[in-house]
């Protein structure tokens, strides 16, 4: 187990001890450490229970555990999670459509989320796979800066996909 062990250490009959303020109080008995920690209305804390002799600590076991507890919190509130956006285009889109839709591809790459390029082919488009190709070629040169393909063009029913993700 890792971290601070709460009142749980009494096998060894002697330890460190670290009063709450961070000074080293030097070796003592375990039952006199936690009775001083009691006076103070503190916890005696095992720290680092592999050293020669074990490292104790006063502390209030609640407010550490309510401390850590803000600290995780924190650190998961400021990650950022990769979402994999979408972008639906058919084969024989018009240039300003496609610009629009770039620009909503420059934007999500920006952001740092993946992007999914999705070809719908309806009806006899189908039999004309290479436009598609062409189409996604076209993306993947226009964001050749910003980012790299990460799944390459391929067929699934009726649409074709590519994924983009930030470089």
């Amino acid at each position: 187990m890792n971290g601070p062990r709460f009142n749980e250490f009494i096998q060894s009959p002697k330890v460190r001890v670290i009063d709450h303020e961070g000074e080293n109080l030097g070796v003592m008995y375990t039952r006199e450490a936690m009775e001083q920690a009691q006076e103070l209305g503190l916890d005696l804390v095992e720290v680092s229970p592999n050293a020669d002799p074990p490292v104790a600590k006063f502390l209030d076991v609640g407010k550490f555990k309510y401390e850590a507890q803000k600290k995780a919190n924190l650190a998961r509130k400021s990650q950022k999670t990769q979402e994999i956006k979408e972008i639906k285009m058919r084969p024989n889109i018009d240039d300003h459509d496609y610009d629009t839709k770039m620009k909503a591809v420059h934007k999500f790459i920006g952001e740092g989320d993946k992007v999914k390029i999705t070809l719908r082919f309806r009806g006899r488009e189908l039999s004309h796979g290479q436009l598609g190709m062409i189409l996604l070629k076209r993306v993947q040169d226009d964001t050749a800066e910003i980012a790299k393909v990460e799944s390459y063009p391929r067929m699934e029913g009726r649409q074709m996909l590519m994924v983009l993700s930030p470089k």
